[in-house]
């Protein structure tokens, strides 16, 4: 049930309204962090990612870039401070930095504080100039190895020179850069050490990353988990980690590597659930808002968006779905046991 009080103006000392309450759900958490997937489609095909032949959506079925932009300036209204653009890969989408564009006027107004994407890096050559200029500080770069052959492999069509060519640019641009890395057992496990002593000397951050059961792929993920515990110790084996109390808005956790001085990630939702100060929700390309990456309920924005040009009532939805929001996740893997979430990550966004 709806709780009216949230769709009460706040007020200021002095009784003078100050906007639209902010989005707070069942376990007092504010909702300031909004993911945006804006396609399902990806130019790469990493093997614990997707199917090597996925079947993409048709292009009715997405939202447009129109419609993209009324949405999340519904969520900024609501105290929504960050906007993070995903995909699939985001930067495939046609004519994807007309929504840059647009989004970038909130954070011309202050009303957004961070506006930035999280990318494969394949198109940041071409892109990397404008979206600093409007206003992009920081990207995420998906990149699991830096062998070229092996990236081929786990990419099943990469080019890792495009990546890295690409990653210069955004640097050149002015963009901070930080490198996600999904940890793969017998994949790029020897490799981590090395991977964070390059990162680190270019002046970039990493975040390791465990394996998701997010859609049905050819492979067995118990075969391709790799328990970021496991790699932590074997980390200390060379480094000395010192853990951090930063946050950035999402669920890593943070130690300094004290050999390189540069800072080091770990998200780890299945050996260590992060749930506790989650602030985000997900939309997807379909505009389904999806409270937790890891459960499958969700709520149907481009139904009511297309049916009412009044962004009250859009707001109204979203309030009450907010309220749904889990307090965790439920994600587990076991062998011979579908994902617990039948929908590919390249769905929901990364």
């Amino acid at each position: 049930m709806l709780d009216d009080s949230s769709l009460t103006p706040q007020t200021s000392a002095l009784g003078a309204p100050t906007g639209p309450a902010p989005l707070i759900d069942p376990f007092q958490r504010a909702i300031s962090y909004l993911r945006i997937s804006v396609t399902d489609r990806c130019d790469l095909r990493c093997a614990y990612c997707m199917s090597e032949h996925m079947q993409f959506l048709p292009k009715r079925d997405l939202l447009t870039l129109e419609e993209l932009d009324r949405l999340c300036g519904v969520f900024i209204a609501r105290g929504v401070r960050k906007l993070r653009i995903t995909g699939g890969e985001p930067l495939v989408r046609r004519d994807i930095m007309h929504l840059f564009r647009r989004l970038s006027r909130h954070l011309d107004s202050g009303a957004l504080e961070e506006l930035t994407l999280t990318t494969n890096g394949t198109q940041l050559t071409r892109y990397a100039d404008e979206l600093a200029s409007l206003g992009v500080r920081r990207i995420n770069v998906s990149l699991d190895t830096l062998d070229p052959d092996k990236f081929h492999e786990i990419t099943r069509r990469g080019d890792l020179k495009v990546v890295l060519d690409g990653i210069a640019a955004a640097r050149a641009a002015g963009m901070k850069v930080k490198i996600n890395a999904v940890a793969l057992r017998d994949v790029n496990a020897d490799e981590i050490p090395d991977m964070i002593a390059w990162a680190h000397g270019l002046g970039m951050d990493m975040t390791l990353i465990e394996v998701m059961p997010l859609g049905e792929i050819e492979a067995d993920r118990t075969d391709q988990f790799l328990p970021l515990s496991v790699a932590r110790q074997r980390l200390e084996t060379r480094y000395t980690l010192t853990p951090l109390p930063d946050r950035t808005g999402g669920p890593a956790r943070y130690v300094r590597v004290e050999e390189t001085g540069g800072k080091l990630g770990f998200i780890t939702p299945l050996t260590h659930n992060f749930c506790e100060s989650c602030n985000r929700v997900r939309l997807t390309c379909t505009g389904q808002l999806y409270m937790c990456l890891g459960q499958e309920d969700s709520a149907d924005l481009r139904a009511v968006l297309r049916a009412s040009q009044d962004d009250a009532v859009l707001a109204q939805a979203v309030v009450e779905a907010i309220t749904r929001k889990p307090k965790g996740h439920d994600f587990v893997i076991e062998r011979q046991r579908p994902a617990a979430v039948p929908r590919h990550m390249s769905v929901t966004g990364g």
